[in-house]
């Protein structure tokens, strides 16, 4: 009986595979990739038209023997690793240190690990894709050439801890640039109106908004405004002129990619990127089932295609329509289509067996894998179901000139919206109980103005940041999560609560990347970048005409910015703060957590302050000198010097009172505000008074 090796990435696929083959399959892990660049040397030929340098990672020899020793027993050996480009990758590194006959060595995939997927993968055996091969090799040795050339310049710079990386720094500078516009957004005021009506012979009165003058949307920007509508509208009758009836729909959501699935289980979970691709690396690798062993939940995990296979979503379709009635059975086939190359010989993230409800797996699940599941099969199930209807009612109320307007719906076929929902989809319909007609006459009960202030851009979120590097094309689905808990380990961004802050580091780092590298944190050449890693994959570049374009730029921009980071490096600044311990003045120095002062007679003194930067503002509440902190996480915040006062400010106290409320101001811009939200004063730097 001939003998067959199946060599799978992860341990835990091999009890999964295991089960689904006959005896004379062996099934073995190579623990992810074998072969790597050293650590210690660049790993890049360059004087060699840029001949990669492998070498066997350190601690998997014995692995990697163990391996050998079952390829020569074997008649046949098949690559099961990862359906996508670092699969090919590892597959052919394998090919590579098993040193066995390429003739007996195959390549299969499955896009989920079932028996009909492995079992078919096995009849459809090729040889190995080295335009897939080459795609993932291009980026590793792009990304190498970025960290292994920028990072020691960083370390000189900042005198240590630092590092740089070709999609990392896009994604720094993209936090970066949104905290200069949070930084610099000066709020700006309007009002709103409401208006309370009443129809004759009704209790409930009907809610409305201030619409404008004329047909046309009027915007109110100051009280004064306000009141010169209030001061009209006060004599003016109340009359129905328009009452629309419609009706909306809301369709079905697309099933998850890699993108969409950690934007949601963010939202919905609470979950950040990193643990929402291991809990799905969990589902798909496998999972004790009751009675059925070990089983692959779900579909591939790294996709950006919406695309369904026929079988799942004819038994999708079949399941929809026996467990909710025919009418909600989608009409139509739900499909994505974008400018970006998607990666559609994957599928979207779905359940590979519709039959396995939540319910039913819940008690084989651990708390936050039965979330994850529960989210991934109701919004595969919702897919394949038909849309949501609402009824609409539109009103317009004139009192003179003026209109106000409300807008009603009310749901009356719920669709996919049975199975799942989205926040929006679960704010209440606003209902009109009164039956209004044109030419009704209402009798006015209350005018409510308020007061508002525009406000700045949000914080990015790890859901917000994804979307953002997905919408501009930066990374793909598999570095979204490896490139933000990268920036996050690395203390350039600190995570609180769910939002992204700079911290000094972060800003630091993102000046120089910016100044001497202006390229590499360029948002549209990274984004080209992908696009040409694209065309290697599908053959249409080769993939040492990327390599040979992109390094010389590369190198010449490190040899520039070598003189000038000379010129510029950060030395030991002194100040005017004495040691306690010996004495000396002691200087600045910078750590992997920013800067902090230290005695200069290290290290007969090894004495270490935290190190505050005095803004020459003085403290509002206490009148001590104002500085700049940092929170626990690495944040920057301005505060007192001294320790029993609370002061505290997100932006730089200008050092004046506000003329209007008192309150302490803050600089924006080119501009100075007040600091209290509801005041709304600012002034141009250098100006004073109203």
């Amino acid at each position: 009986m001939a003998k067959n090796l199946v060599i799978v990435e992860s341990p835990a696929k091999v009890k999964t595979i295991k089960k689904f083959l006959g005896s004379n399959y062996q099934v073995a892990a190579s623990n992810g990739h074998v072969r790597d660049f050293p650590k210690s040397q660049f790993g890049i030929d360059v004087e060699n038209d840029f001949e990669p340098k492998y070498i066997t990672i350190r601690g998997k020899g014995e692995l990697l023997a163990e391996l050998r020793k079952e390829a020569k027993k074997a008649d046949k050996i098949f690559l099961a690793t990862d359906p996508d480009r670092e699969g090919e990758a590892i597959s052919w590194h394998l090919q590579q240190a098993l040193k066995e006959n390429p003739s007996k060595m195959h390549r299969i995939t499955f896009n989920e690990i079932t028996k009909t997927a492995v079992k078919d993968s096995l009849k459809h055996a090729r040889d190995i894709d080295m335009n897939l091969v080459d795609a993932q090799q291009t980026r590793r040795m792009l990304d190498r050439m970025v960290g292994y050339s920028i990072s020691p310049l960083l370390w000189a710079k900042v005198k240590r801890g630092l590092s740089a990386g070709r999609v990392q720094s896009v994604a720094l500078r993209i936090i970066c640039d949104r905290e200069e516009e949070i930084n610099s957004f000066i709020p700006e005021e309007y009002w709103t109106l409401e208006g309370s009506f009443l129809a004759e012979g009704e209790k409930k009165p009907l809610k409305a908004r201030f619409y404008g003058k004329n047909g046309k949307k009027t915007e109110i920007h100051s009280k004064q405004e306000m009141q010169e509508i209030l001061d009209q509208l006060s004599v003016c009758p109340c009359e129905v002129t328009e009452v629309k009836s419609g009706e909306r729909t809301r369709n079905a959501p697309l099933p998850f990619t890699t993108s969409t699935l950690q934007q949601e289980a963010s939202k919905v979970l609470n979950f950040s990127t990193q643990k929402t691709m291991r809990i799905a690396q969990q589902l798909y690798e496998g999972i004790e089932v009751k009675g059925s062993g070990s089983v692959g939940l779900i579909s591939y995990l790294r996709t950006d295609s919406t695309r369904i296979s026929e079988e799942a979503d004819r038994l999708a379709r079949e399941y929809v329509g026996r467990e909710y009635g025919d009418t909600y059975v989608s009409k139509a086939e739900k499909a994505q289509k974008n400018g970006q190359k998607i990666q559609d010989a994957h599928e979207a993230i779905r359940p590979t067996d519709i039959e396995r409800t939540p319910v039913l797996m819940k008690d084989s699940l651990s708390r936050d894998q039965f979330r994850l599941y529960q989210l991934i099969w109701k919004r595969f199930t919702a897919s394949r179901m038909a849309s949501a209807r609402y009824e609409t009612t539109s009103v317009h109320i004139s009192m003179g000139e003026y209109i106000f307007t409300v807008a009603a719906s009310r749901l009356v076929f719920d669709g996919f919206m049975s199975v799942y929902m989205s926040e929006e989809d679960k704010i209440k319909d606003n209902v009109i109980s009164a039956k209004l007609s044109e030419g009704m006459q209402l009798s006015m009960q209350e005018l409510t103005p308020e007061q508002h202030f525009t406000q700045p851009p949000a914080h990015y979120t790890e859901a917000s940041l994804v979307k953002t590097m997905e919408e501009l094309g930066i990374g793909r689905p598999s570095t979204y999560a490896p490139t933000i808990s990268t920036i996050i380990s690395r203390r350039y961004i600190s995570k609180e609560q769910k939002n992204l802050y700079v911290t000094e580091l972060g800003e630091i780092v993102n000046k120089i990347m910016k100044q001497s590298f202006p390229s590499i944190v360029d948002v549209n050449f990274t984004a080209t970048m992908e696009g040409l890693l694209d065309c290697v994959e599908a053959g249409t570049v080769q993939w040492k005409t990327v390599v040979r374009n992109f390094y010389p730029d590369l190198k010449k921009s490190v040899d520039e910015a070598e003189s000038q980071l000379e010129k510029v490096e950060v030395g030991d600044e002194k100040t005017d703060v004495v040691c306690e311990n010996c004495g000396r003045h002691m200087v600045i120095k910078y750590g992997p957590h920013g800067r902090f002062l230290a005695c200069p007679g290290f290290p007969d003194c090894r004495n270490t302050m935290p190190y505050y930067e005095k803004t020459g503002v003085t403290c509002p509440k206490c009148g001590g000198d104002v500085v700049i902190r940092q929170t626990k996480k690495g944040r920057r915040f301005y505060g007192c010097v001294n320790a029993d006062c609370d002061f505290m400010s997100w932006q730089k106290p200008a050092g004046k009172s506000c003329p209007r409320c008192g309150s302490f101001m803050v600089e924006k811009g080119n501009r100075i505000v007040c600091s209290e939200k509801t005041c709304g004063y600012s002034e141009k730097s250098g100006e004073s008074g109203e």
